[in-house]
C-alpha cells in the first residue's frame, strides 16, 4: 500500500470549517501522481507517450471530519484493472495520526490520448510497466460489467 502525507491547510477548508469536498479530490489526485512517479511513470513520461491520466468516476464516503492543521495520510491501492489495463480501479483511504479511517474512495482511472482527446491506447511497453506495479491483495481483473456497474450513461437535453 502506498501512502502520501498531508497537512490540512486554510485553503483546504469549506464554509463549515472542515476539509471541503474538492480538497479530498485534490489530495487523492496528488497521491495518485506521486504513486505513478515513484513507479517511474511521471506526468512528463505519460505526456511523452501522448497520454494523460483521467478519472472516470470518484465515489467518496466520508466517515469523520478533518480540520485545520490535521496531519493525514492518504493511501492508494490498485484493486483491479481490465485485461489491457485500459481501466484501473484504485482505492484511497484517509487516515489521521492514530490510524482512524476518515474517508474512503473508489476511483475508476483511465488514460486520455492527448491528441484525439479520446480514451488512449496503451503500448505493450506501458502495459509491461504497469504489470510491475504493486497491487492490492484483493486485486482482480475487471470486466465491462465491473466498470459500468452503475449503468450511468449521458442523457443530453
Amino acid at each position: 500500500m502506498f501512502f502520501k502525507e498531508f497537512e490540512i491547510r486554510w485553503g483546504d477548508l469549506d464554509a463549515n470549517g472542515h476539509l471541503g469536498n474538492a480538497s479530498y479530490i485534490a489530495f487523492m489526485s496528488h497521491t495518485r501522481m506521486s504513486f505513478f512517479s515513484k513507479q517511474g511513470l511521471s506526468l512528463e513520461a505519460m505526456r511523452g507517450m501522448g497520454l494523460g491520466p483521467i478519472a472516470l468516476y470518484e465515489h467518496i464516503h466520508y466517515f469523520r471530519e478533518m480540520d485545520l492543521n490535521d496531519q493525514i495520510r492518504v493511501s492508494l491501492e490498485i484493486v483491479g484493472w481490465t485485461e489491457d489495463a485500459q481501466f484501473i480501479k484504485i482505492e484511497h483511504n484517509f487516515y489521521n495520526q492514530s490510524g482512524q479511517n476518515l474517508a474512503f474512495s473508489e476511483i475508476l482511472f483511465s488514460w486520455i490520448d492527448l491528441k484525439t482527446r479520446k480514451l488512449g491506447r496503451l503500448s505493450p511497453e506501458l502495459r509491461a510497466k504497469l504489470a510491475t506495479f504493486p497491487k492490492s491483495e484483493r486485486f482482480n481483473i475487471l470486466t465491462k460489467s465491473n466498470i459500468r456497474k452503475d449503468g450511468i450513461r449521458p442523457k443530453d437535453l
